[in-house]
Protein backbone atom coordinates (compact mmCIF):
# COMPACT_ATOMS: atom_id res chain seq x y z
CA UNK A 1 0.00 0.00 0.00
CA UNK A 2 1.52 3.53 -0.82
CA UNK A 3 2.29 5.50 2.05
CA UNK A 4 4.06 8.64 0.53
CA UNK A 5 2.48 11.83 -0.69
CA UNK A 6 3.20 14.15 -3.34
CA UNK A 7 2.79 17.07 -4.98
CA UNK A 8 3.24 16.83 -8.93
CA UNK A 9 3.04 20.19 -11.30
CA UNK A 10 2.13 19.33 -14.90
CA UNK A 11 3.13 22.10 -17.44
CA UNK A 12 2.01 21.39 -21.05
CA UNK A 13 4.55 22.23 -23.21
CA UNK A 14 4.30 25.57 -25.53
CA UNK A 15 0.72 25.14 -25.06
CA UNK A 16 -0.69 27.95 -27.42
CA UNK A 17 1.78 27.07 -29.95
CA UNK A 18 1.07 23.27 -29.65
CA UNK A 19 -2.28 23.91 -30.05
CA UNK A 20 -2.57 25.72 -32.86
CA UNK A 21 0.38 23.00 -34.70
CA UNK A 22 -2.46 20.56 -33.95
CA UNK A 23 -4.72 22.49 -36.60
CA UNK A 24 -1.73 23.67 -38.53
CA UNK A 25 0.57 20.35 -38.82
CA UNK A 26 2.30 22.01 -41.77
CA UNK A 27 3.52 24.26 -39.55
CA UNK A 28 5.78 22.18 -37.31
CA UNK A 29 9.59 22.68 -37.41
CA UNK A 30 8.91 26.26 -38.20
CA UNK A 31 8.88 29.68 -36.30
CA UNK A 32 5.30 30.38 -35.35
CA UNK A 33 4.11 33.41 -33.12
CA UNK A 34 0.75 33.48 -31.96
CA UNK A 35 -0.95 36.57 -30.86
CA UNK A 36 -3.54 39.38 -31.33
CA UNK A 37 -4.72 39.09 -35.39
CA UNK A 38 -2.12 37.67 -36.55
CA UNK A 39 -0.79 40.61 -38.42
CA UNK A 40 2.55 41.82 -37.00
CA UNK A 41 2.34 44.77 -38.69
CA UNK A 42 -0.98 45.96 -36.39
CA UNK A 43 0.92 48.11 -33.91
CA UNK A 44 0.58 47.29 -29.99
CA UNK A 45 -0.04 43.89 -30.60
CA UNK A 46 1.98 41.39 -28.60
CA UNK A 47 2.88 38.18 -28.87
CA UNK A 48 1.19 35.58 -26.65
CA UNK A 49 3.48 32.33 -27.12
CA UNK A 50 5.77 31.50 -29.56
CA UNK A 51 7.22 27.70 -31.26
CA UNK A 52 10.73 26.91 -29.58
CA UNK A 53 11.75 27.23 -33.36
CA UNK A 54 10.84 31.28 -33.01
CA UNK A 55 12.11 31.65 -29.15
CA UNK A 56 15.77 30.29 -31.06
CA UNK A 57 15.44 34.12 -32.59
CA UNK A 58 14.83 35.77 -29.26
CA UNK A 59 10.71 35.92 -29.70
CA UNK A 60 9.10 35.39 -26.54
CA UNK A 61 5.72 36.54 -25.19
CA UNK A 62 4.86 39.96 -24.76
CA UNK A 63 7.26 40.71 -27.28
CA UNK A 64 5.15 43.12 -29.42
CA UNK A 65 4.84 41.34 -32.74
CA UNK A 66 6.41 44.23 -34.94
CA UNK A 67 9.64 43.52 -32.81
CA UNK A 68 9.19 39.84 -33.68
CA UNK A 69 8.49 40.25 -36.63
CA UNK A 70 12.12 42.46 -37.21
CA UNK A 71 14.06 39.08 -35.30
CA UNK A 72 12.58 36.67 -37.27
CA UNK A 73 11.02 37.49 -41.14
CA UNK A 74 10.36 34.22 -41.93
CA UNK A 75 7.99 33.23 -38.49
CA UNK A 76 4.70 32.71 -38.80
CA UNK A 77 1.79 34.87 -37.38
CA UNK A 78 -1.31 33.07 -36.44
CA UNK A 79 -4.20 34.94 -34.38
CA UNK A 80 -4.87 34.31 -30.68
CA UNK A 81 -7.75 31.82 -30.31
CA UNK A 82 -8.94 32.04 -26.79
CA UNK A 83 -12.12 29.24 -26.81
CA UNK A 84 -9.59 27.07 -28.78
CA UNK A 85 -7.37 26.68 -25.98
CA UNK A 86 -10.08 26.94 -23.39
CA UNK A 87 -11.39 23.53 -24.81
CA UNK A 88 -8.05 21.64 -25.30
CA UNK A 89 -7.09 22.59 -21.93
CA UNK A 90 -10.93 21.19 -20.93
CA UNK A 91 -9.72 18.32 -23.02
CA UNK A 92 -6.58 17.40 -20.87
CA UNK A 93 -7.67 18.33 -17.41
CA UNK A 94 -10.95 15.80 -17.84
CA UNK A 95 -7.73 13.18 -18.27
CA UNK A 96 -6.00 14.11 -15.18
CA UNK A 97 -9.65 13.60 -13.77
CA UNK A 98 -9.28 9.98 -14.46
CA UNK A 99 -6.30 9.55 -12.28
CA UNK A 100 -6.24 8.59 -8.56
CA UNK A 101 -5.18 12.29 -8.20
CA UNK A 102 -6.53 15.70 -6.34
CA UNK A 103 -5.88 18.11 -9.45
CA UNK A 104 -6.06 22.06 -8.66
CA UNK A 105 -6.14 23.50 -11.92
CA UNK A 106 -3.76 26.70 -12.44
CA UNK A 107 -5.31 28.28 -15.72
CA UNK A 108 -5.16 26.73 -19.79
CA UNK A 109 -1.90 24.80 -19.12
CA UNK A 110 -0.65 23.52 -15.94
CA UNK A 111 -2.24 22.33 -12.38
CA UNK A 112 -0.82 20.58 -9.72
CA UNK A 113 -1.32 17.10 -8.99
CA UNK A 114 -1.56 15.64 -5.18
CA UNK A 115 -0.88 11.91 -4.93
CA UNK A 116 -0.08 9.05 -2.89
CA UNK A 117 2.59 6.66 -4.40
CA UNK A 118 5.68 4.98 -3.71
CA UNK A 119 6.55 5.68 -7.23
CA UNK A 120 5.88 9.25 -8.65
CA UNK A 121 7.96 9.10 -11.53
CA UNK A 122 5.71 5.88 -12.77
CA UNK A 123 2.43 8.17 -12.35
CA UNK A 124 3.76 11.11 -13.83
CA UNK A 125 4.79 8.93 -17.10
CA UNK A 126 1.33 7.10 -17.30
CA UNK A 127 -0.06 10.71 -16.94
CA UNK A 128 1.95 11.97 -19.58
CA UNK A 129 1.30 9.09 -21.87
CA UNK A 130 -2.35 9.44 -21.39
CA UNK A 131 -2.03 13.16 -21.75
CA UNK A 132 -0.61 12.32 -25.20
CA UNK A 133 -2.35 9.70 -26.29
CA UNK A 134 -6.34 11.43 -25.30
CA UNK A 135 -5.21 15.23 -26.24
CA UNK A 136 -1.62 15.06 -28.47
CA UNK A 137 -0.16 17.51 -26.35
CA UNK A 138 2.67 17.18 -24.71
CA UNK A 139 3.41 17.55 -21.15
CA UNK A 140 6.29 18.11 -18.30
CA UNK A 141 5.74 16.92 -14.63
CA UNK A 142 7.51 17.77 -11.74
CA UNK A 143 7.80 16.19 -8.34
CA UNK A 144 7.89 17.78 -5.06
CA UNK A 145 7.28 17.47 -1.39
CA UNK A 146 5.49 20.92 -1.99
CA UNK A 147 3.87 22.78 -4.93
CA UNK A 148 7.15 25.08 -4.96
CA UNK A 149 9.73 22.77 -5.85
CA UNK A 150 7.05 20.71 -7.81
CA UNK A 151 6.51 23.91 -10.12
CA UNK A 152 10.41 24.61 -10.17
CA UNK A 153 10.66 20.89 -11.32
CA UNK A 154 8.44 20.79 -13.91
CA UNK A 155 10.41 24.11 -15.43
CA UNK A 156 13.72 21.84 -15.17
CA UNK A 157 12.30 18.99 -17.11
CA UNK A 158 10.96 20.77 -19.96
CA UNK A 159 10.52 19.91 -22.64
CA UNK A 160 8.48 16.91 -22.28
CA UNK A 161 10.15 15.66 -19.32
CA UNK A 162 10.35 14.46 -15.61
CA UNK A 163 11.92 15.84 -12.65
CA UNK A 164 11.71 15.20 -8.88
CA UNK A 165 13.26 18.44 -6.69
CA UNK A 166 12.67 17.42 -3.07
CA UNK A 167 14.53 18.76 0.05
CA UNK A 168 16.84 16.23 0.11
CA UNK A 169 17.96 17.29 -3.14
CA UNK A 170 17.31 20.85 -3.18
CA UNK A 171 20.77 22.29 -1.79
CA UNK A 172 22.36 20.62 -4.84
CA UNK A 173 19.81 21.46 -7.40
CA UNK A 174 19.04 25.25 -6.69
CA UNK A 175 21.57 26.70 -3.87
CA UNK A 176 23.96 27.89 -6.53
CA UNK A 177 21.13 29.38 -8.94
CA UNK A 178 20.12 33.11 -9.10
CA UNK A 179 17.46 34.47 -6.15
CA UNK A 180 14.82 34.81 -9.81
CA UNK A 181 15.15 31.43 -10.11
CA UNK A 182 12.85 30.55 -7.02
CA UNK A 183 8.33 30.61 -8.56
CA UNK A 184 7.93 34.59 -6.65
CA UNK A 185 10.79 36.76 -6.63
CA UNK A 186 11.09 38.44 -10.26
CA UNK A 187 13.95 40.81 -11.86
CA UNK A 188 13.37 43.67 -9.58
CA UNK A 189 13.10 41.34 -6.25
CA UNK A 190 16.42 39.84 -7.34
CA UNK A 191 17.84 42.94 -8.09
CA UNK A 192 17.03 44.55 -4.65
CA UNK A 193 18.56 41.09 -3.07
CA UNK A 194 21.62 41.67 -4.93
CA UNK A 195 21.90 45.18 -3.57
CA UNK A 196 22.20 43.70 -0.34
CA UNK A 197 24.78 40.74 -1.29
CA UNK A 198 22.41 38.15 -1.31
CA UNK A 199 23.01 36.82 -5.16
CA UNK A 200 22.33 33.15 -5.31
CA UNK A 201 19.16 30.91 -3.23
CA UNK A 202 22.30 29.67 -1.45
CA UNK A 203 23.31 33.18 0.34
CA UNK A 204 18.93 34.43 0.84
CA UNK A 205 18.70 31.20 2.52
CA UNK A 206 21.07 32.18 4.70
CA UNK A 207 20.21 35.43 4.96
CA UNK A 208 18.97 37.23 8.91
CA UNK A 209 15.22 37.28 8.26
CA UNK A 210 15.23 40.26 10.29
CA UNK A 211 17.30 42.22 8.36
CA UNK A 212 15.16 40.76 4.88
CA UNK A 213 11.83 42.02 7.15
CA UNK A 214 13.46 45.37 7.79
CA UNK A 215 14.12 45.62 3.93
CA UNK A 216 11.02 44.25 2.50
CA UNK A 217 8.56 44.28 5.08
CA UNK A 218 7.44 42.05 7.60
CA UNK A 219 5.78 39.36 5.88
CA UNK A 220 7.79 39.31 2.22
CA UNK A 221 11.57 39.77 3.75
CA UNK A 222 11.08 35.92 5.63
CA UNK A 223 9.00 34.67 2.75
CA UNK A 224 11.54 35.30 0.42
CA UNK A 225 13.94 32.73 2.61
CA UNK A 226 11.04 30.54 3.50
CA UNK A 227 11.26 29.87 -0.75
CA UNK A 228 14.81 29.98 -0.47
CA UNK A 229 14.82 26.89 1.57
CA UNK A 230 12.75 25.28 -0.34
CA UNK A 231 9.60 25.68 1.44
CA UNK A 232 6.41 26.47 0.72
CA UNK A 233 2.23 25.11 0.23
CA UNK A 234 1.60 21.63 0.58
CA UNK A 235 -1.97 21.42 -0.39
CA UNK A 236 -3.74 20.77 -3.34
CA UNK A 237 -7.57 22.38 -3.68
CA UNK A 238 -9.74 20.80 -5.50
CA UNK A 239 -12.60 23.17 -4.99
CA UNK A 240 -13.51 25.30 -8.03
CA UNK A 241 -12.04 28.51 -8.67
CA UNK A 242 -14.38 30.95 -8.25
CA UNK A 243 -13.79 34.83 -10.43
CA UNK A 244 -13.71 37.86 -8.26
CA UNK A 245 -14.42 40.04 -11.50
CA UNK A 246 -13.59 40.48 -15.00
CA UNK A 247 -12.16 43.02 -17.13
CA UNK A 248 -11.68 44.15 -21.00
CA UNK A 249 -9.75 46.60 -22.59
CA UNK A 250 -8.95 48.00 -25.89
CA UNK A 251 -5.40 49.40 -27.03
CA UNK A 252 -5.89 51.47 -29.68
CA UNK A 253 -4.04 51.64 -32.99
CA UNK A 254 -3.99 55.54 -32.86
CA UNK A 255 -4.02 57.27 -30.04
CA UNK A 256 -8.01 58.76 -29.01
CA UNK A 257 -7.85 62.77 -28.16
CA UNK A 258 -12.14 63.17 -29.06
CA UNK A 259 -13.84 63.15 -25.78
CA UNK A 260 -16.90 61.71 -27.59
CA UNK A 261 -14.87 59.33 -29.09
CA UNK A 262 -13.10 58.45 -26.14
CA UNK A 263 -16.76 58.24 -24.46
CA UNK A 264 -18.35 55.77 -26.89
CA UNK A 265 -15.34 53.54 -26.68
CA UNK A 266 -16.02 52.97 -22.86
CA UNK A 267 -19.62 52.76 -23.16
CA UNK A 268 -19.08 49.69 -25.31
CA UNK A 269 -16.25 47.95 -22.89
CA UNK A 270 -18.78 48.81 -20.12
CA UNK A 271 -21.84 47.15 -22.06
CA UNK A 272 -19.44 43.85 -22.76
CA UNK A 273 -18.09 43.58 -19.17
CA UNK A 274 -22.13 43.98 -18.15
CA UNK A 275 -22.60 40.98 -20.91
CA UNK A 276 -20.58 39.06 -19.68
CA UNK A 277 -21.68 38.92 -16.22
CA UNK A 278 -25.12 38.14 -16.94
CA UNK A 279 -23.84 35.34 -18.82
CA UNK A 280 -21.81 33.78 -16.03
CA UNK A 281 -24.91 34.59 -13.68
CA UNK A 282 -23.10 37.29 -11.51
CA UNK A 283 -23.85 40.94 -9.96
CA UNK A 284 -21.28 43.16 -10.01
CA UNK A 285 -20.21 45.30 -7.09
CA UNK A 286 -17.46 47.70 -8.60
CA UNK A 287 -17.16 49.09 -11.34
CA UNK A 288 -13.04 50.41 -12.57
CA UNK A 289 -11.87 52.24 -15.42
CA UNK A 290 -8.06 52.34 -16.58
CA UNK A 291 -6.93 55.36 -19.29
CA UNK A 292 -3.52 54.79 -20.25
CA UNK A 293 -2.28 57.98 -22.07
CA UNK A 294 0.94 59.10 -23.75
CA UNK A 295 3.62 59.08 -22.58
CA UNK A 296 3.16 55.34 -21.43
CA UNK A 297 1.01 56.61 -18.22
CA UNK A 298 -1.82 54.72 -16.57
CA UNK A 299 -4.32 55.61 -13.89
CA UNK A 300 -7.37 53.71 -12.43
CA UNK A 301 -10.40 55.42 -10.68
CA UNK A 302 -12.97 52.94 -9.08
CA UNK A 303 -16.77 53.49 -7.55
CA UNK A 304 -18.58 50.67 -5.62
CA UNK A 305 -22.38 50.71 -6.46
CA UNK A 306 -24.75 51.21 -3.81
CA UNK A 307 -26.84 47.76 -5.18
CA UNK A 308 -25.45 44.92 -7.09
CA UNK A 309 -26.35 45.48 -10.35
CA UNK A 310 -26.33 43.77 -13.72
CA UNK A 311 -28.22 46.51 -15.24
CA UNK A 312 -25.90 47.66 -18.37
CA UNK A 313 -27.40 51.37 -18.28
CA UNK A 314 -26.02 51.92 -14.47
CA UNK A 315 -22.60 50.18 -15.31
CA UNK A 316 -22.13 52.20 -18.32
CA UNK A 317 -23.58 55.20 -16.46
CA UNK A 318 -21.15 54.78 -13.80
CA UNK A 319 -17.97 54.30 -15.88
CA UNK A 320 -18.78 57.55 -17.54
CA UNK A 321 -18.87 59.29 -14.37
CA UNK A 322 -15.04 57.60 -13.55
CA UNK A 323 -14.03 58.72 -16.68
CA UNK A 324 -14.67 62.64 -15.70
CA UNK A 325 -12.08 61.86 -13.07
CA UNK A 326 -9.68 61.06 -15.24
CA UNK A 327 -7.51 63.64 -16.92
CA UNK A 328 -7.46 63.17 -20.74
CA UNK A 329 -5.07 66.31 -21.71
CA UNK A 330 -3.06 63.88 -23.23
CA UNK A 331 -3.76 61.71 -26.06
CA UNK A 332 -5.17 57.97 -25.17
CA UNK A 333 -3.64 54.95 -26.19
CA UNK A 334 -5.74 52.20 -23.70
CA UNK A 335 -9.07 51.76 -21.81
CA UNK A 336 -10.28 49.14 -19.69
CA UNK A 337 -13.58 48.60 -17.90
CA UNK A 338 -12.88 46.37 -14.58
CA UNK A 339 -15.81 45.04 -12.96
CA UNK A 340 -15.74 43.16 -9.58
CA UNK A 341 -18.42 40.84 -9.01
CA UNK A 342 -20.36 39.42 -6.06
CA UNK A 343 -18.55 36.57 -4.25
CA UNK A 344 -20.71 33.76 -3.09
CA UNK A 345 -21.71 32.72 0.65
CA UNK A 346 -19.60 30.06 1.74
Amino acid sequence: MATRSWILHLDLDQFIAAVELLRHPELRGRPVVVGGTGDPTQPRTVAATATYEAREHGIHSGMPLRTALRRCPDAVFLPSDPPAYEAASARVMAVLREFPVQVEVWGWDEAFLGATTDDPEALAADLQHAVRARTHLDCSIGIGDNKHQAKLASGLAKPAGIRRLTSETWAATMNHRPTDALWGIGPKISQKLAALGLHTVAQLAAADPADLARHFGPTNGPWYRYLALGKGEAEVVTTPWIARGHSRETTFPRDLTDPATIAAHLATLAQQVTRDAADAGRTITRVSVKIRTTPFQTRTRQTKLPTPTTDPATITRTALDILDRHDLTHPVRLIGVAVEYTMPKT
